[in-house]
């Protein structure tokens, strides 16, 4: 089987969130929870930085920490839909004050 032929193991939010915690309590080494846990001690490495770094932010849902593919997590969402809000808004302004303009000419 080539790597092209293989799928990609994908592994739920809650796992993630559980072999974290495991890696964070130092009971064991983190080589050994990859291992009895079959992900590679890389990936769990990753899990690890990524739920410390989205941790800070005060996210504590698992779907903010590891919010799957193409996914963000609801705050950073929340900042997306908010720019194309701005965005729309600040164009609608635009256009009201270039009519608000021509009307004025026009009533001269």
């Amino acid at each position: 089987m080539t790597a092209s032929q293989r799928k990609r193991r994908q592994y739920t939010q809650e796992f993630k969130v559980e072999a974290v915690r495991l890696v964070a309590a130092g009971d064991k080494p983190l080589n050994q929870v990859a291992r009895e846990l079959g992900v590679r001690p890389d990936m769990l490495r990753q899990w690890r930085r990524q739920a410390a770094a989205r941790a800070g932010g005060g996210l504590s849902a698992p779907r903010d920490v590891f919010p799957g593919p193409g996914h963000l997590p609801s705050q950073d969402e929340e900042v997306r839909r908010l720019k194309r809000e701005v965005a729309r808004l600040t164009e609608e302004r635009d256009i009201l004050k270039k009519a608000a303009a021509f009307f004025a000419r026009e009533s001269r």
